[in-house]
Order: C-alpha cells, then structure tokens, then sequence
C-alpha cells in the first residue's frame, strides 16, 4: 500500500464540508501510528502548501469580510461565523507571496489553534493526505521571506514539495509573540530537569521562558526523532554509570507534531521502555480539540496543555515536579 493516501477534496467545500472532521474515531487510531493528515491547498503561486488537517474545523469559499481599521499586515478584515467575530488572514500576504493587489483567493480555511479561531485565505484547497511523519523532513537552509514560516517539507510521489506551515510563526509574527507573565519558581529544595522537544523555533523560546521562570534546568530538541536518539543516550549514559535515569530527567515535554517522529510515537516509546518508568511525560500542543486530548491518552501521556497558556503549562508542571521535593 502507498505510503501516502488520499481523499478528494469534494468532500471538504459547501455543504458536503461536514464530512471534514466526522471520522474523528477514526483519526484517533492513527495515534502511535507515525502518520497524519495534511490539507492540501495552493496560494496562487505554483507551490503546494500543507496544514495538519486537526487544526482545520471546515473550508468554505471566501465569505463576505468587513474591513476593520488598525489591522495588523495581512489581516483582511473580520467575519462573524456562527455567533463569533473572527480575523482573516490571507496566507499569500502574511507569507510574503504577494501584494495588495492580488486577489484574496476563493477558499477559506478555519482553523482552530491554541483556542484561538482564525480563517485562513488560500487560493485553492486540493484534497487531504494521509502521510507517514518519517516523510516529513525539517527544511533545510530556508531562513528568508516566507520560508521561516515552513516548520517542514514532504513530498508526493508526483515528485511535488508540500510545505507545511509553521502556524505559530505566522501568529507571532501577525498578532505579536505571547508574553509570559509572573510564574513563581518551584522553590528552594528543588532541583528538577526537563527535555522538552518542539519543532517550532517560537514554541520553543517561549517554553524556555516558562521554565526559567520556574527556574528549572532544561535541555530540548528539534524534531522526535533526535528527542528520543538524545533520550535513549541519556538512559544509557545513566544505566552505564549505575544511577538513575531520574538523575538526567524528571519530566519530559512533547509536542505532538512533529518531523520524523511525532509526538505519539516518542511517548508510546518512552511509556514502553522500563528505563523511564517514572518519568512523566506531558503533551503541549496547539491540537486543543477533543480527540487530540484522546490520542495522547491512547498512548499514555500523564497530562495534555494545550497551547499556548504560560499559566496552564506552568501549573501542570508545577506538581509533577516537586512530587519528590
């Protein structure tokens, strides 16, 4: 079987839309499976871009937009959708694709992320696939323009390149970074280590705050697979010395997409090695839906914060790691 599947994507505009998100059981299975589903869509530009199909909530054709003033670059305006008063963002302006005078694009993306809702501008949405995360690779020396907000890269069998955007820079970069307010750090008599693991270079600067704050040391990495290469070293480093894995790390924090490895399969690794037995592992990620929360559970995760509330995140980590103060 291919490696990567597809559904058309008649099943996503109008009326039809519903069925977008209805087999939600169905992609809660796909959890400890290495795999996810991408929306496909164009921007007007040749390329083919990608978003994880669990921050989309629907797709319709470009609605009437109200024009507000003192919008931020890229912000066309608001819509009400539902009883809610929503931003929209055209993708193409945001990523520096294009000017104002190109058009907005037909379609509309709704995304939900970090409990926030926004509409998305694209030009053209394709279908969705279904794609192995070891297919997925970080892009390499793309730092310029509309590249930093492309957190990875897959590529079809047709030999196209899908860019797959960082939605958090392109939040950050729109509506401004998140500030972290007052955390009160764990205390005196504390000495807690964290690895936490984040494909995002914004989600990982403001995790590292968090834990300052906490004042708690911390080491990370960029994608699952070197999370769990660097973890496994760490556990034979710890065994080869006869202490402890606990000495290395208390706690271990994970998002859930991620290049390579996805957050799921690194936990269900680490639930099933006895070398960290002991070891919490909690998941921070920007899939706030219910069967999100599901799919950790499935493989084990010991709390879920969504993304990103500096508050949440510190108080889930708080008694986790003081448990043996």
């Amino acid at each position: 079987m291919s490696k990567i599947e597809t559904r058309k994507n008649d099943t996503l505009l109008g009326a039809e839309n519903k069925g977008l998100l209805d087999d939600v059981d169905a992609r809660t299975k796909l959890a400890g499976s290495n795999r996810m589903e991408i929306l496909l869509f164009s921007l007007g530009t040749g390329e083919t871009f990608g978003i994880n199909v669990f921050k989309v909530r629907e797709v319709s054709k470009t609605p009437f937009i109200t024009k507000a003033p003192n919008m931020p670059r890229g912000v066309e305006g608001l819509i009400s959708l539902r009883g809610n008063v929503i931003p929209v963002l055209s993708l193409s302006t945001v990523l520096g694709l294009a000017d104002g005078d190109v058009p907005l694009g037909g379609s509309m993306m709704v995304t939900e992320y970090s409990k926030r809702t926004l509409g998305f501008l694209v030009d053209e949405v394709d279908r969705i696939i279904r794609v192995d995360w070891d297919r997925v690779r970080a892009p390499e020396n793309v730092s310029n323009g509309g590249s930093s907000f492309i957190t990875a890269i897959t590529e079809l069998e047709d030999g196209t390149l899908v860019s797959i955007l960082d939605v958090e820079t392109i939040l950050s970069n729109t509506f401004g970074e998140v500030i972290i307010g007052s955390i009160a750090p764990l205390g005196a008599g504390t000495d807690a280590k964290v690895f936490f693991v984040d494909d995002s270079a914004v989600a990982r600067k403001k995790i590292a705050e968090v834990l300052d704050k906490l004042d708690v040391r911390h080491k990370h990495a960029q994608n699952g697979l070197e999370a769990w290469t660097r973890l496994e070293g760490m556990a034979k480093h710890a065994s080869a010395c006869g202490r402890p894995l606990t000495e290395e790390v208390d706690l271990i924090l994970v998002d859930a997409e991620m290049p390579e490895m996805d957050g799921y399969v690194l936990t269900r690794n680490i639930k099933s090695d006895g070398r960290f037995d002991g070891i919490p592992v909690v998941m921070h990620s920007s899939l706030s839906s219910e069967a999100s929360r599901a799919m950790g559970k499935r493989v084990g995760v010991d709390a879920y914060v969504a993304k990103f509330d500096a508050d949440n995140l510190a108080e889930t980590l708080r008694p986790l790691l003081m448990r043996h103060r």
